[in-house]
């Protein structure tokens, strides 16, 4: 396949290599900004689900649409159909799928089933959050239930502009899967009460900085990872921040000269620790007796394609905020 590229930058060719087209075609799309009708945006797309990660999840996806048991789509982390699925919205498959519509089929059918849709809103947000994120990547923005994720999500933001997972008068940094699940929203569905919900969330923060909670310095939010589960790190909030057009907020400067000086000298980014990342700096420990199996697309320690995407993604809307 042969890509007329805008210019010879090795890392841009790295990106566009053939063995994954998830992010070969965000590369062409959201760096190289190719039509998505474009011919060979359109082929490499098609790839996405027969070659590399998503072709390697999608393998040992069990008949029903599910991973792992049919009776559980959150546990055992982070295995179980939940993560996965996450995965797969962002490497960019949708409902037009038959296998993606069969896994989302279990969601509205296990934690959406009307009339109480009680299974998904007596839990955290953070599942909300993700839940409502995921749907709307798959197709499912329009869709009534998923319209009652996203009022949740406004019903629950703290007098702050903060989310919290927990029981909690104020937001933490943590809960940013609420201002996510916004970004994936097109801006002509942000109705009012979302477009304030935004604005709210967005100060909380750029108010922060993006990475300052607390006394001390909570280390692996410093640290870069993917898959992300429910847990945060500058580049989500930098990800995030910039989705929703606050590419040009000054506030967001410390946050981008951390992921600057995280590059590499060969212009990528490491993927740093794989969830639960419980290094130096975490102020939290791992319970139950149940051991929990990391889920990794990439090897930690090691140049990252993902990440390397994401971070260009990131300056690449800074950069146009700039021009304009």
């Amino acid at each position: 396949m042969t890509t007329r590229r805008s210019n010879e930058d090795p890392v841009v060719e790295w990106l566009l290599e053939d063995e994954q087209p998830s992010v070969r075609y965000y590369t062409l799309v959201d760096l190289l900004g190719r039509d998505k009708r474009d011919d060979e945006v359109r082929e490499t797309y098609s790839n996405i689900s027969t070659r590399g990660w998503a072709k390697e999840i999608l393998s040992s996806q069990r008949r029903g649409g599910y991973w792992e048991s049919g009776d559980n789509l959150y546990r055992p982390k982070y295995t179980a159909t939940n993560w996965r699925a996450i995965v797969l919205s962002d490497l960019g498959l949708a409902s037009d799928n038959p296998r993606i519509k069969r896994t989302a089929d279990q969601f509205f059918n296990q934690w959406l089933k009307l009339p109480s849709m009680n299974n998904i809103f007596n839990d955290e947000v953070c599942v909300v959050g993700n839940t409502a994120r995921m749907l709307t990547h798959y197709g499912y923005g329009d869709d009534f239930r998923v319209r009652k994720l996203f009022d949740r999500l406004v019903e629950d933001q703290k007098d702050d502009g903060g989310w919290h997972c927990f029981d909690s008068k104020v937001g933490t940094l943590d809960g940013w899967e609420g201002l996510a699940a916004f970004a994936a929203l097109p801006k002509s569905k942000h109705t009012k009460s979302i477009k304030r919900s935004i604005e709210r969330g967005a100060e909380f923060y750029l108010e922060r900085k993006l990475f300052e909670e607390g006394k001390r310095r909570y280390e692996p939010w410093f640290r870069l990872h993917y898959p992300n589960h429910y847990y945060y790190d500058v580049l989500v909030g930098l990800d995030t921040l910039t989705r929703l057009g606050y590419a040009s907020d000054k506030r967001l400067k410390p946050a981008i000269e951390i992921l600057n000086d995280k590059k590499q000298s060969d212009g990528t980014w490491l993927l740093e620790r794989v969830h639960p990342d419980i290094g130096v700096g975490a102020d939290y420990v791992l319970r139950g007796r149940r051991k929990i199996k990391p889920f990794a697309l990439e090897a930690p320690g090691k140049p990252s394609k993902w990440i390397t995407l994401q971070a260009l993604r990131v300056l690449r809307r800074i950069q146009e905020d700039d021009t304009n």
